[in-house]
């Protein structure tokens, strides 16, 4: 039986995309990157080739800080992506791997629970018990497989792995070789192969780098979108994409239903209206772009599954204060007086509004 994947990898979903750029990409590229550097800004970027075929953008923001970040995964440095919660740092990790390596899928999520062994190789301890140690037993991860085929290695939310497992990588980084002493040998990393790390800059207090560590990466930050309309064009498409990925019976977003939605999370988080006219409280919560997809993708599910389809501000009051309250002791109060000194007074806007208020 076929069945449908819920979400497939960038190098699967956007395959016609990247055939087509590496059709028509004459620059240099590095060895064993499937695209040039030019071509992998654009693809994440996204514009028109010379025979019209439309590239999407996957990333909506300054070309530079791409740029930037490609250049370093072209030389011998490691790559960390820095940012607050939502600031696309996943997202532009799967997308530079797709379309450097053509595999997005050599990834290691970081956790509390993270061993030296993901990061590393791990055995087969049956074959250990049986065997000892050999180069059958030994099950390599995906660190081991890229340094061996010369791929990009992908590890997320890297501060969050104990530091004493974190700085396993600090070899690997700087002499470009993984030990493996069971069996007084090396696995030594291959043309192509590099590193791109994700890490949030609120949780750097949880498992900070080291300073060796942090040596061996260049830093990127991806930083909020800058304006209103940037942020509400990344979510009106991420919003189109999942829509139709879940098949809601829900209607496409209006482009203003998405605009209140956006505008409020920028004003919250910032501490002040759009207009700059009024400053206003800031609830606990990060209120990232990623938060503000997921209150109008909810919203369309319940639109479409339990209303008419057509998206309500009854339908995005629920998700929306569920992004901001986050702190049940302070969250509410912060909400409320902003319901009652800026939203009850847009022109427009009482809908949503009532809907606050009355679920609040």
């Amino acid at each position: 039986m076929n069945a449908t994947v819920l979400r497939q990898h960038a190098e699967i979903a956007h395959a016609a995309e990247l055939a087509a750029l590496s059709a028509h990409d004459d620059r240099p590229r590095p060895p064993k990157w499937k695209l040039s550097p030019w071509a992998v800004t654009d693809y994440l970027l996204g514009g028109t080739l010379a025979d019209g075929t439309v590239i999407s953008p996957k990333y909506v923001g300054d070309r530079r800080i791409i740029e930037v970040a490609v250049a370093t995964l072209a030389t011998d440095r490691a790559l960390l992506l820095l940012g607050v919660p939502g600031t696309a740092k996943s997202w532009v990790s799967e997308h530079l791997a797709a379309a450097i390596s053509g595999d997005s899928t050599r990834l290691i999520q970081g956790t509390a629970g993270t061993s030296e062994e993901s990061l590393r190789y791990n055995w087969n301890y049956a074959m250990l018990l049986a065997k000892g140690p050999s180069e059958e037993a030994l099950v390599p991860g995906p660190m081991f497989r890229s340094m061996q085929d010369g791929r990009l290695c992908r590890i997320e939310e890297l501060t969050r792995i104990p530091s004493e497992v974190q700085d396993t990588l600090i070899t690997m980084l700087s002499e470009k070789v993984l030990p493996i002493p069971e069996l007084s040998t090396e696995i030594q990393a291959t043309e192509g192969f590099n590193v791109i790390a994700t890490a949030n800059s609120r949780d750097r207090g949880v498992n900070e780098l080291s300073s060796a560590l942090q040596r061996r990466f260049n830093t990127v930050v991806l930083p909020l979108p800058s304006s209103l309309e940037d942020e509400v064009e990344i979510v009106r498409t991420r919003v189109g994409s999942m829509s139709k990925a879940l098949a809601l019976p829900a209607e496409p977003p209006a482009l203003e239903e998405i605009r209140r939605v956006v505008t409020i999370f920028r004003e919250l988080r910032s501490g002040a209206t759009e207009d700059g006219k009024a400053k206003v409280k800031s609830p606990s919560g990060t209120l990232s772009t990623a938060e503000a997809i997921s209150v109008m993708t909810n919203g369309l599910s319940l639109a479409g599954h339990f209303g008419d389809g057509k998206l309500t501000a009854h339908d995005l009051a629920s998700g929306m204060i569920g992004a901001i309250v986050k702190d049940p002791s302070q969250d509410p109060v912060v909400f409320k007086e902003y319901l009652e000194t800026v939203v009850k007074e847009r022109d427009g806007w009482k809908d949503l509004y009532r809907a606050c208020k009355d679920q609040i």
